[in-house]
């Protein structure tokens, strides 16, 4: 086949090939084609045709979007539609939020996900010990001959999460998520009591989001931080904004209540800098000290009415139903020991991240750009 230049298509081929673990002549097997076909596409300037790029997607497991594209165009194809019957029952959902489809006889029903826990969570022991947070205590253990070593330990706020969670489980391994603010997050790492830390703490005086702070917290080339997404961050309103709440600056006006998150927390920080850009006294905030653990418990008091506003993630608008104003766009990074990055686990986890099927569902779910997924970032 004739090579052809095509500098108008971005090539993601070699960044995708080396971390499937393939050497350019095991996915030239694969695929059917020669080697130096595979280093001719690596360095575009050989542009395949559709049954090679068809058959390159399906050895690595992505899309052909995810493996070339036009400059500047996002690598997430639009998802097809279908018509389905809201479950009725609750309150009807808003554009863009979740539901869960399952086929009743020869209707599809979508049903909005509860968004609180109204079931027992997932156990493998009950303490009976005496509890001493970060001590040994006894436990029993439900399955004695479970060793856990397919398990992944994770501490952070995203929500997002879970789907990660989902998507590790086909391959069989499991995510433990442990829900803590992103300094508390890193705290854990530091201590070497978790695998990965996820943390969206911006510096302010670079922009950037979490690799000074990490710099600041842990020995040079101790950590490797691997992105996760992009994701935003805003003020959550309740349903068509009654208090007409448009910036940070009418988090002061007496007629508006927030619920705040807990000191350490990304979105608490950003809080704290747009008050002292805007020269607001944290005081004169009502509910300032009004304190939630998290983004979705913090968007359930908006939902239920027990404050007007808070600062939480556009995912978790989404998920309720609520009304959005975005103050800012910024990445959310998993931190990871360095030593812990050759577990196998580990590994699992690190390529769902690029995954199409783990980038698909979690750009669905709204805010989140995941073509970053993956990405080494220290």
């Amino acid at each position: 086949m004739k090579k052809t230049v095509s500098p108008e298509i971005e090539n993601n081929l070699a960044a995708l090939r080396h971390k499937r673990g393939f050497s350019a002549a095991g996915l030239a097997k694969s695929v059917g084609v020669s080697r130096q076909t595979i280093y001719a596409m690596e360095a575009a300037s050989y542009v395949p045709n559709t049954a090679v790029a068809l058959r390159l997607a399906r050895t690595l497991e992505v899309s052909v979007e995810d493996l070339f594209a036009l400059p500047g165009e996002s690598c997430a194809p639009e998802l097809p539609s279908r018509e389905a019957v809201l479950l009725a029952g609750a309150d009807p959902p808003q554009p863009g939020q979740p539901v869960q489809l399952c086929r009743v006889d020869k209707v599809l029903i979508a049903s909005p996900p509860s968004p609180a826990p109204w079931w027992l969570p997932a156990s493998d022991a009950i303490v009976t010990g005496e509890p001493a947070a970060g001590r040994k205590t006894k436990v029993q253990v439900y399955r004695p001959d479970a060793d856990f070593r397919n398990r992944v330990l994770v501490a952070g706020c995203d929500p997002g999460i879970s789907v990660l969670a989902r998507h590790a489980q086909l391959a069989g391994v499991e995510l433990v998520f442990a829900h803590r603010n992103s300094s508390q997050a890193l705290l854990l790492l530091k201590q070497g009591r978790v695998h990965m830390a996820g943390t969206h703490l911006r510096d302010e005086a670079t922009g950037e989001s979490n690799i000074p702070q990490i710099a600041r917290l842990f020995p040079k080339k101790a950590v490797a931080v691997i992105s996760y997404a992009v994701w935003e961050e805003g003020i959550l309103t309740a349903r068509a904004n009654p208090k007409g709440i448009r910036g940070i600056e009418d988090l002061g006006r007496k007629d508006v209540s927030i619920v705040n998150r807990e000191p350490g927390a990304g979105s608490r920080f950003l809080l704290d800098s747009h008050l002292q850009r805007l020269k607001i006294d944290a005081r004169s905030v009502t509910g300032y000290e009004r304190l939630a653990s998290g983004h979705l418990p913090a968007a359930w008091q908006v939902r239920t009415g027990t404050a007007d506003c808070c600062i939480a993630t556009r995912a978790a608008a989404r998920l309720f139903g609520l009304g959005f104003i975005p103050l800012v766009s910024e990445r959310y990074d998993l931190a990871i020991r360095r030593h812990h990055l050759d577990l196998p686990a580990v590994q699992v986890v690190l390529d769902t991240l690029n995954r199409a099927g783990f980038r698909r569902e979690l750009e669905s779910i709204g805010g989140y750009d995941a073509r970053t997924a993956g990405q080494r970032m220290l």
